[in-house]
Formats: structure tokens, C-alpha cells, sequence
């Protein structure tokens, strides 16, 4: 099961859309490697938080969100 930006994880609910946006992509590419969603989920989310603490400029300005 992939997910997509209207249908995610409840745990990426809280999430800023940018680093949800991210987080699903992250997710569906651990998903396909190992099929175990509570995996995908956790390192998704960190993986996500970790490239936009590496790639700052990436990260859209919060008020053309």
C-alpha cells in the first residue's frame, strides 16, 4: 500500500505539508524495499526532517504555504 498526500499515516497528520509531502515519498520508496509500514513510517519521518535540515533552501518559505 502507497500513500499519497490526501492519505498518509495518522502520525504525519501533525506535520508541516512541505515535510509530509516529503515524508510520503521517503516512505513508499522504504515501503517497497521492506513492507513493513511501522518501518516506512518511523524512518520516513526522519529521513524527511534530516534532508531539510540538510538542504534548508529547499524548505518552502512558511508563509506561501
Amino acid at each position: 500500500m502507497h500513500w499519497y498526500p490526501g492519505d498518509y499515516p495518522p502520525g504525519y497528520k501533525n506535520q508541516p505539508r512541505y515535510l509530509r509531502k516529503k515524508t510520503i515519498e521517503i516512505a513508499n520508496e522504504i515501503l517497497k524495499d521492506s513492507n513493513d509500514k511501522g518501518i516506512a513510517i518511523a524512518r520516513g519521518l526522519k529521513r524527511a526532517r534530516q534532508y531539510f535540515e540538510d538542504y534548508p533552501a529547499k524548505k518552502p518559505d512558511m508563509l506561501s504555504i
